[in-house]
């Protein structure tokens, strides 16, 4: 295992607190160390069992949301938006309330995300998305129970379409797509719950409660 790699007992590596994979993001999160001591500040791991047969993988972690509690959409809009539609469909459970020790439990899903650093204004370059995929690959791969992945956002769905090895031209990103990959695996793809997605109108509430809703019965 890597030096930028950690495992704890029956998990797939993760990224190590020091992870020196991808220098800008070193340094930009060593700089908001500085700046904000108690914020987790480190890539942020995933959230959820390893018995889930659902991954939601996301872009990368916001910087006053998970980069700030430590737990992938925790702290921020998206977060708001994304569990209480979990909630709705029977994958989430408790009350969240933006905190990473709220006692909100996931059920029958795992959240992570393409990159596990914040990346300076929300917009990681291909190279640290390429050098996180190595996370994500083992990831999908600890999952024994997985039946779907919901992508949010065309950089997630690539990097999960990467990940498998299946063919881009063949899993084109469009909102509320189903793509059937090999070993039965299900892939959804949907804008990302950003406030500035909602903002414009490019999602709504129900257009995410439609494919969350859809996977919920396709994993009934």
């Amino acid at each position: 295992m890597s030096a930028a790699a950690e495992r704890e007992p029956g998990a797939a590596p993760t990224p190590g607190r020091e992870c020196p994979l991808c220098p800008r993001l070193v340094d930009f999160r060593r700089r908001h160390r500085h700046a904000h001591d108690d914020w987790h500040n480190a890539p942020v791991p995933a959230f959820g069992d390893l018995d889930a047969r659902l991954l939601i993988v996301g872009l990368a972690p916001g910087l006053k949301g998970a980069n700030r509690t430590g737990r992938p959409f925790t702290g921020d809009f998206a977060g708001d938006l994304l569990y209480a539609t979990l909630g709705k469909f029977g994958f989430a459970r408790g009350a969240y309330s933006a905190r990473a020790d709220d006692g909100l439990a996931l059920v029958d899903c795992r959240i992570t995300n393409s990159v596990r650093c914040v990346p300076p204004e929300n917009k990681p370059a291909p190279s640290e998305i390429a050098g996180c995929r190595a996370f994500l690959i083992d990831e999908i791969a600890g999952l024994l129970r997985l039946k779907a992945l919901l992508a949010l956002g065309n950089i997630a769905h690539a990097s999960v379409v990467k990940a498998l090895g299946e063919s881009p031209a063949k899993c084109v990103f469009k909102h509320g797509n189903l793509h059937a990959l090999k070993g039965g695996v299900l892939l959804a793809d949907s804008y990302h719950c950003s406030r500035y997605n909602t903002n414009t109108g490019r999602l709504t509430t129900a257009m995410l409660e439609a494919v969350v809703g859809e996977l919920s019965r396709q994993l009934a």
